[in-house]
């Protein structure tokens, strides 16, 4: 039954309303047709046309520590900055420096090494410790700017002067969804500031691409959804039958005026949307999982509960088929009070992160979803007033499991104290043109026509971090 049939049967009297019902809920997926075609392309190879490479990852959780967590404090052992604890640093300190500092502070948590990897990970990750042995550690990662803003854009989007669409985007645009009738990206409690909607924006590519926000920074995470997720009307019928006709409305406007990207993602959206009220409310409702589960992520436990719910939420939603799932947590700047506010908000991530990953092993989900961990920049060894540290985009890590990776590397190393990369450096561009590989995209072939050029997340750098790869 095609659209206009659909259209005339609302209006004629031949069929009863439950007789409606039965055939446009059988049919209802020929409105979106031509959308899902093209999403069904898009599974076998991305709207570049390039040929794929073979994937290792699926999909992808992104953990973002907002604010900056101290590389040097966690997961970046410098025995030498403890030794020298009070002294002036030994060599030149940036040109550029968001503030001044004053003589190197050591780290006031002790380090131990754990798995058969022999790791030396912080004590404000005993949970996430135990982990080692399947984490990728990359300790020479550097941007090019120091306030939070700009680097925030840069890690997301890859330009921190201009709009371009955020990594969730570049994916949802070359890989499509696993699940047509779930988003291809959504983030989870993002904070609306230092970049706002561009950190999970869509910019000029198609704006189905942008990332579904749920919730933001500061919210209650056991109140969030999709917003207008529930059906306004009460009868599916009518709400079926309207549906069709603003879906002939709008294709109407599209065969009158010419294309209107603006008006087709609006379609889309109209049609994911009614495709979601089955689906997706289920994966929001935490209250059936097992008590097991719940204390696996440290729900209902003071502290851990907030981001608890989120890493739950992003496995359910890796399992349902969402492409790109971010969760982020924060605000990891702590310029005074380094001991007190760090060994706070690491005890509200460690056990849920760990937990994540532990049940991302038993559902055999690890194994294609690349999980990353990591925040804007990292935090100069050097002391800010008493007890604080400065941002420092010259050297920070980041680590990641499963989707291809290698469990146990680490790569990449910083000087004496972590103020700098020192060999084998991994700009952002190479973080994205690493995280497109593993997902079987060619960061060089993935490019969107705008403006009179081509565009790509690592506009004319990037390379593959090939050493990481398993």
């Amino acid at each position: 039954m095609n659209k206009t049939t659909l259209c005339e049967h609302r209006q004629g009297p031949e069929l009863s309303r439950r007789q409606w019902l039965e055939r446009s809920t059988a049919g209802f997926g020929v409105l979106a047709m031509r959308s899902l075609l093209a999403e069904g392309a898009m599974m076998d190879k991305p709207k570049s046309g390039m040929p794929h490479y073979p994937a290792r990852a699926k999909r992808v959780i992104f953990l973002f520590m907002h604010g900056g967590p101290s590389h040097i404090d966690t997961f970046d052992y410098k025995p030498l900055l403890k030794r020298d604890h009070g002294k002036p640093l030994p060599f030149a300190k940036p040109r550029v420096q968001f503030a001044q500092t004053g003589n190197l502070l050591a780290s006031p948590w002790e380090f131990k090494q754990y798995g058969q990897s022999g790791r030396w990970v912080s004590e404000l990750f005993p949970q996430v410790a135990r982990h080692s042995d399947q984490l990728c550690v990359i300790k020479s990662i550097h941007g090019s700017n120091e306030a939070h803003g700009g680097a925030l854009l840069k890690m997301h989007t890859g330009s921190d002067t201009f709009v371009r669409p955020s990594m969730g985007a570049w994916v949802s645009y070359g890989l499509g969804t696993e699940n047509r009738n779930l988003p291809a990206f959504i983030t989870i409690h993002p904070t609306l500031g230092h970049g706002g909607v561009q950190n999970f924006g869509a910019a000029f590519l198609p704006a189905q691409h942008q990332g579904v926000r749920i919730g933001h920074r500061g919210a209650d995470i056991r109140d969030v959804g999709i917003t207008n997720l529930k059906p306004a009307l009460p009868d599916a019928d009518e709400q079926a039958s309207d549906l069709a006709y603003l879906d002939q409305l709008n294709r109407l406007e599209l065969k009158e005026n010419g294309p209107n990207t603006d008006l087709e993602a609006r379609i889309e959206s109209f049609e994911l949307a009614f495709r979601m009220q089955m689906e997706a409310p289920p994966l929001f409702d935490v209250s059936k999982e097992t008590e097991a589960t719940r204390k696996l992520y440290g729900i209902d436990q003071e502290g851990t509960d907030g981001f608890g719910r989120q890493c739950l939420l992003a496995a359910r939603m890796s399992e349902a088929g969402v492409r790109f799932v971010q969760c982020s947590h924060g605000y990891w700047d702590q310029h005074s009070n380094l001991e007190k506010d760090h060994a706070r908000l690491a005890r509200e991530v460690d056990q849920p992160i760990a937990g994540l990953l532990k049940d991302l092993a038993g559902r055999g989900l690890l194994e294609d979803t690349l999980v990353m961990w990591g925040g804007e920049f990292g935090r100069t060894p050097t002391a800010q007033g008493k007890d604080g540290r400065d941002h420092n985009p010259h050297a920070f890590t980041w680590w990641f499991a499963g989707g291809g990776v290698r469990p146990g590397f680490e790569y990449g190393l910083t000087d004496d104290y972590g103020y700098y990369t020192a060999d084998q450096r991994v700009h952002v561009h190479d973080l994205h043109a690493t995280l497109l590989h593993l997902l079987g995209m060619d960061h060089e072939r993935l490019t969107y026509r705008y403006g009179g050029r081509d565009f790509r997340l690592t506009d004319i750098a990037g390379e593959i971090v090939h050493p990481i790869l398993g």
